[in-house]
């Protein structure tokens, strides 16, 4: 025998049913932290010029739902994640680096970091450029030299350059 339903004390009808947001903004847009995670996914992805459809088969997934992580439109669980990070070779924790301030202090996290303290400061960094194609090439031809040590010559030349503040002598 099925369990009697619900009913609204003052009405006798059944209480209103309440919309799952499924982590999504009061607007129905995805969660802008399931859009970075799914971001990151998409960056390291292509880092290693591999397809969706490949990602997709080593986890068990169509491409359409690699798309869909990559977009933020369908969140990604603890258990996906972890195997995304094996297949793509990285922390579980890289999917979440370089977040923005704004979404790293959003509700409860912000809440949280008042009461402990531990909010670290903005660091200025520009995760947009973590998307551009120039950057994605760069790291590319970087990972691409076979010696480590000419490797780490040009990983300081870079720096070096960048110290100048225009690359200029």
């Amino acid at each position: 025998m099925a369990p009697p339903k619900r009913r609204d004390d003052s009405t006798g009808q059944p209480p209103p049913r309440r919309k799952a947001n499924r982590g999504r903004t009061e607007e129905g847009d995805p969660n802008p932290v399931d859009i970075h995670v799914g971001a990151r996914v998409r960056l390291r992805r292509t880092l290693l010029g591999m397809s969706q459809e490949k990602l997709g088969s080593a986890i068990g997934l169509t491409f359409q739902q690699v798309q869909k992580y990559e977009r933020g439109a369908n969140r990604i669980g603890a258990s996906r994640l972890f195997d995304l990070s094996q297949v793509l070779d990285v922390p579980v924790s890289f999917f979440y680096d370089d977040m923005p301030e704004d979404l790293a202090h959003a509700g409860p996290a912000e809440y949280s970091s008042r009461i402990t303290g531990l909010a670290e400061e903005p660091s200025g960094f520009d995760s947009d450029l973590l998307g551009r194609h120039e950057t994605i090439n760069l790291i590319r031809a970087y990972f691409a030299i076979p010696d480590p040590h000419v490797r780490k010559r040009v990983y300081e030349l870079a720096k070096a350059l960048a110290a100048t503040g225009d690359g200029q002598d």
